[in-house]
């Protein structure tokens, strides 16, 4: 049982990944007496297997990357190696300094932390039991424990298909992706997505031989098909190997090796052999065992159904984060969980709103997007004006030695609102939160025209889309 007698609180949160301990914090700011149920790792996902470690790898590539290109700036650096322990061991560095970040916010904030798995009996009912992993210290342990709201946080865990199953050694899942113990040769990356992208993106630099496959005809398939041609020529200038319209129907496991069967999608058919594959078709919400079933909460392709609010069909139940549906993304799953908690505090703010979450791959080059592509913005019927820059017309870019990329910006032509904005190239991952902020003020073309950027700044291709779109480009 619980190990303190006080077992009651306004909100309890089950999973402290970064909507639940975000949730967690702005709730006791609140003045709402708080816990956070966790089973694994405080973190979740993101700061311990995800966002946060594979940035550190990506980090890592980066500076390989521009070690070897030593001579274009006029520098010497013979040689060039990496070790991949090394590697690794500072990217699980910087998960674990940031893992103890979340329990001393923990402590900060006078937030209970109840270490095990969590199942919801009834609107305002928990029984959390052991769980596998090490308890964190001072944590509360199994038992009952009661609160007025529910928060579900539970976060999302890799997709598995039929045949593509993860084995830990020759078939990866992003677990495993992140830990090698050595650098395979090949490697397959079975989905193009972020997660993929950055894996294919941070093993080619490192050496491995690449090969992508996507079902779809388009890598990144969320991205605007003129940012996602971009980024495929440039992935391919690199010696990554692309099939699109393809899938994956078999894996034969060899010994330290894999043959994959590939189906192009007119009838034909390969085989490949490589060392390593990594599954990256997107990740399921964890709505198990948690009682939802009997509790008669609404989920629907593998996520609870939400309103804007985070509120669920049942009255005291909410979810946010992954396990509340797409965009999977750390930042909307933080601002869901803010928006959640104001609500049940009663303080009106706005509804989340999806169209205003951006999208960023860390990949190289770097793809960060927000709002509406070109062809989504055409199928709803909309009369638009398109604006681009290229990097090649920039001068800091230039000056960088990263003059490849792209920024387009699509305008409502009626009423010069922006309706979305999309890049590739050199830190536009830091970009887009501009056009972001112009967003949600809800900005126009002539308050964006009328803004001094500084120079020289990447930022100043941003004016010049925007210009461009109305005929009025300076610098190309």
């Amino acid at each position: 049982m619980a190990e303190n007698s006080d077992t009651s609180f306004d909100v309890i949160i089950i999973g402290s990944g970064p909507g639940g301990y975000v949730a967690a914090i702005r709730a006791a700011q609140l003045g709402l007496k708080t816990a956070i149920v966790e089973k694994s790792y405080l973190g979740g996902i993101c700061l311990n297997w995800g966002c946060i470690p594979t940035k550190a790898l990506l980090r890592s590539a980066e500076i390989f990357r521009a070690m070897q290109h030593a001579k274009d700036y006029g520098l010497g650096a013979d040689n060039v190696r990496f070790d991949l322990k090394a590697v690794v061991a500072r990217s699980r560095g910087v998960s674990k300094r940031l893992n103890d970040g979340v329990g001393f916010l923990m402590k900060k904030n006078k937030i209970t932390v109840i270490w095990g798995a969590a199942s919801i009996d009834a609107p305002g009912e928990i029984t959390v039991t052991a769980a596998k992993s090490e308890p964190l210290k001072g944590a509360l342990r199994e038992g009952r424990y009661r609160a007025k709201h529910i928060i579900i946080a539970t976060g999302a865990r890799p997709r598995v298909l039929p045949g593509l199953e993860p084995d830990g050694d020759r078939v990866w899942s992003y677990f495993e992706a992140m830990v090698p113990e050595t650098l395979p040769k090949s490697l397959l990356v079975v989905g193009s997505g972020a997660i993929g992208i950055e894996f294919a993106s941070f093993y080619r630099t490192m050496g491995s031989e690449v090969t992508v496959v996507e079902v779809l005809p388009q890598i990144l398939p969320v991205e605007d098909a003129e940012i996602a041609a971009l980024a495929r020529k440039q992935f391919e200038k690199q010696g990554i190997k692309i099939l699109t319209g393809a899938k994956v129907s078999k894996l034969d496991k060899k010994p330290g090796s894999v043959v994959a069967t590939i189906d192009s999608g007119d009838g034909k058919q390969q085989t490949a052999t490589f060392e390593r594959v990594i599954s990256a078709v997107g990740v399921v919400g964890n709505v198990e065992q948690l009682g939802l079933d009997k509790l008669g909460v609404t989920i629907e392709r593998g996520t609870i159904v939400t309103d804007g609010l985070g509120r669920t069909n049942v009255p005291g139940i909410y979810a946010i984060g992954d396990v509340a549906g797409p965009p999977m993304l750390a930042h909307k799953a933080e601002h869901e969980g803010v928006v959640c908690v104001e609500a049940i505090k009663g303080l009106h703010p706005h509804p989340l709103d999806k169209s205003l979450i951006p999208g960023c791959t860390y990949c190289h080059p770097q793809i960060a997007s927000v709002g509406l592509t070109e062809a989504k913005a055409k199928e709803q019927g909309l009369d638009i004006k398109v604006g681009r820059f290229p990097f090649a017309g920039n001068g800091k870019a230039i000056a960088l030695g990263e003059d490849q990329g792209l920024i387009k910006v699509i305008f409502d032509k009626a009423t010069g609102r922006l309706l979305g904005a999309h890049m590739i190239g050199a830190e536009v991952t830091e970009l887009i939160q501009g056009y972001v902020v112009a967003m949600n003020l809800e900005t126009t073309e002539a308050e964006l025209m009328h803004t001094v950027f500084p120079h020289p700044t990447l930022s100043e291709m941003m004016k010049e889309a925007v210009l461009d779109a109305y005929g009025q480009a300076l610098n190309v």
